[in-house]
């Protein structure tokens, strides 16, 4: 129904952005903060991608979701004099409580989210608040509905920012006019936009099902799928209702946006990213970490050109496990990123060789540099220990910057320390909500992070000291 929609995103340093979680999964109850960077590690089933799916099912929920009431009366001007306008200020004054509200909701659908039983859900909780000196500057919205060819409403932020201007485009008793409530709700989703645009990030999620999905490019239609499957088996004989209910099946929100991406990969190259016009050295950094570029062909399938030899053009399958992996961050950074959005990665080191690793590391603080938050999930040390090379290496000095310089690291690739948050998701003693002593439960522990030593990840070093005690005392505990 929208025929065009821009909005223009003022970059700016916000307060942090509070997440905290109860009763989900392992988790008994945690508390993190998004930063420009924000990385979860740990062991196997401790957490981390329960926590990071979580957190983009909420943004996502307010990206779509947003339920800004638009008063009666709003309405009533609009279709009598054929415009109107709404001012903002009430609702950023009153946004906590919108967010507050939305939380619950969404806690109600959490085991939406994650495709599981509703009862193994119910205690689950997700809050979501904004630090105290978080300034909301609406941003600028031009929003226009109906077709191509012929639009019916009109959203435009005025030239001072704090009122939206609505007109109707058509006559008042046109029949093209949808029904009210529904030009309400579109109201209410210029409120959203004008309100959460500078506030909560776009996010993109790259779940480490991303592997499989980009293999299966081609076929990833589940209902199709399983239609297909039925009415191809003669042996089975379906009543309506049985018919129906075969199809009643969900899918974790991760895999689901995963295969949405990963289909519209072909409607996508028309498109151009920030980074494809403003920033190419990023994209070049990518393609060294893959090794090539991706196309897609007249017939809609992704293909693959390694470096090494251009005349090549490899499909999915036949390429390498780490072009696969890497192949919705490559469209994504190519066609879709904009400044302002939350990159979400879980486990960017699948299938890479460790030196890849380092320049994943690399490229995630390049992306921050220029304006795009990233979070990710990982066991990789390789990622950790270079992450904390770009920490120590951005103190400055002659000393280091000759160090850099010989090592190939750009000025690009520095990262200041206040942009990181890490959290390693572990067994701790915490004070839970209501309770008079601590208890050993599930959650999230903050690492220390500094300028001058990086990033604390114990959950790493242990693992490390372990192997090298055992190899010191092969080598060098003597003949038996």
């Amino acid at each position: 129904m929208k025929s065009a929609k821009a909005n223009e995103f003022k970059f700016k340093e916000n307060g942090d952005m509070k997440i905290s979680i109860k009763n989900l999964g392992v988790i008994k109850q945690a508390e993190f903060t998004l930063g420009e960077l924000t990385i979860i590690c740990g062991g196997n089933n401790t957490g981390k991608t329960y926590a990071t799916h979580a957190t983009f099912g909420f943004l996502d929920y307010l990206k779509t979701n947003a339920d800004f009431p638009v008063d009666k009366d709003v309405i009533d001007k609009l279709f009598s004099d054929g415009s109107a306008s709404i001012a903002l200020e009430p609702y950023i004054d009153h946004l906590q409580q919108h967010l507050t509200g939305a939380s619950k909701r969404y806690s109600n659908l959490l085991h939406r989210v994650f495709a599981g039983n509703e009862s193994r859900f119910e205690d689950a909780e997700l809050r979501f608040e904004l630090e105290p000196n978080t300034q909301i500057m609406p941003a600028k919205v031009n929003i226009k509905y109906g077709s191509a060819e012929k639009s019916f409403l009109q959203i435009v932020t005025t030239e001072v920012g704090s009122d939206l201007e609505i007109s109707l485009i058509v006559e008042k008793d046109s029949t093209d006019l949808p029904p009210r409530h529904f030009i309400q709700n579109m109201i209410g989703e210029g409120v959203a936009l004008a309100i959460l645009g500078d506030v909560i990030p776009k996010p993109f999620l790259a779940s480490a099902e991303r592997t499989g999905a980009a293999i299966f490019q081609r076929e990833l239609d589940f209902t199709k799928n399983r239609l297909v499957e039925m009415l191809g088996d003669k042996s089975t004989k379906l009543h309506p209702v049985q018919f129906l209910s075969k199809f009643s099946g969900e899918y974790p929100i991760a895999v689901r946006k995963n295969v949405d991406f990963i289909r519209s990969l072909p409607d996508l190259t028309n498109k151009e990213s920030f980074i494809l016009k403003n920033h190419s050295e990023i994209l070049d950094a990518f393609q060294d970490i893959i090794g090539g570029e991706y196309t897609v062909n007249k017939d809609g399938e992704v293909q693959f050109i390694p470096n090494t030899n251009r005349r090549v053009k490899l499909a999915l399958v036949e390429s390498s496990s780490a072009v696969r992996s890497l192949l919705d961050v490559g469209f994504y950074l190519r066609h879709v990123a904009t400044p302002g959005d939350l990159l979400m990665v879980d486990e960017p080191e699948l299938n890479l060789h460790p030196e890849n690793q380092r320049r994943v590391a690399r490229l995630f603080a390049r992306l921050v540099n220029v304006g795009i938050k990233v979070f990710i999930t990982t066991h990789s040390d390789y990622i950790i220990k270079e992450l904390n090379t770009l920490i120590m290496l951005n103190q400055g000095g002659k000393r280091l910057k000759t160090l850099a310089e010989r090592e190939h690291y750009k000025d690009s690739d520095m990262l200041n320390s206040d942009k990181v948050k890490v959290y390693i998701a572990e067994e701790a003693l915490i004070k839970l909500d209501g309770a008079q002593r601590r208890t050993r439960c599930q959650t999230l522990v903050q690492a220390d992070i500094d300028s001058k030593h990086g990033i604390e990840a114990r959950s790493f070093d242990k693992t490390i000291e372990d192997m090298n005690r055992i190899q010191e005392e092969i080598v060098w505990g003597g003949d038996e």
